[in-house]
């Protein structure tokens, strides 16, 4: 059975997929197995986004069977998992880009991976990413955009984090299509991630990780 969760995700075979999913947990398997089968079949899904083998069209369809995997799982998986988190992330899609599809894999992946997450959607103004760090105490901060106009939102939000007199007190990084490392020195971000892993990677290098 191992990896059979994750051929079916990275073959965008969806019914099959969630039908495994509730056959799995009718037998007993383990939800914490399934969601790294599920994170199994999106790096591959990845990879193939990667060698052009999947374009966005497919992205964001594996995007979908991954929420849908996420929804029959979660009342699984949450029991006891929140006296674990590791430590506090805002993330959100920056002000004036509306992409997602990148954001909830990183979401995806950090709360699977142990790390208590404050989705704050798109389109986010800089001013509520500030907020959300005051009220959370959240002590790293993800900026999602998939567009070039969003290199700007990214400087002014952490502009807008440093105006606050928080910089010194969080982790900022940077994520989404076109994102390079001339572009986090553009926008004073501490680090880029090409993809959800590389993340989750960075987030296990500023809290931790189990």
């Amino acid at each position: 059975m191992a990896g059979k969760l994750a051929k079916l995700l990275s073959d965008l075979k969806e019914p099959e997929a969630l039908a495994f999913v509730d056959q799995a947990l009718g037998k007993g398997v383990d939800p914490m197995d399934l969601l790294g089968e599920s994170k199994e079949g999106m790096n591959i899904v990845g990879q193939r986004f990667a060698s052009q083998k999947y374009f966005i069209p497919d992205l964001v369809f594996s995007g979908e069977i991954l929420k849908g995997i996420v929804q029959k799982l979660e009342p699984h998986v949450k029991k006891g998992e929140e006296a674990e988190r590791l430590g506090k992330v805002v993330i959100g899609t920056v002000a004036g880009d509306i992409h997602d599809i990148g954001k909830n894999l990183v979401v995806f992946m950090l709360d699977v991976n142990g790390y208590e997450v404050f989705d704050l959607g798109i389109d986010v103004p800089a001013q509520k990413f500030v907020d959300t760090i005051k009220k959370t105490g959240s002590t790293v901060v993800g900026l999602s955009g998939f567009l070039t106009l969003a290199f700007q939102s990214m400087k002014e939000t952490v502009d807008a984090i440093k105006k606050a007199g928080l910089r010194d007190k969080v982790k900022v990084m940077i994520g989404g299509g076109q994102i390079s490392e001339e572009i986090r020195k553009y926008t004073g971000a501490d680090a880029y991630g090409k993809d959800a892993m590389a993340g989750v990677s960075l987030a296990k290098q500023w809290l931790g990780a189990k």
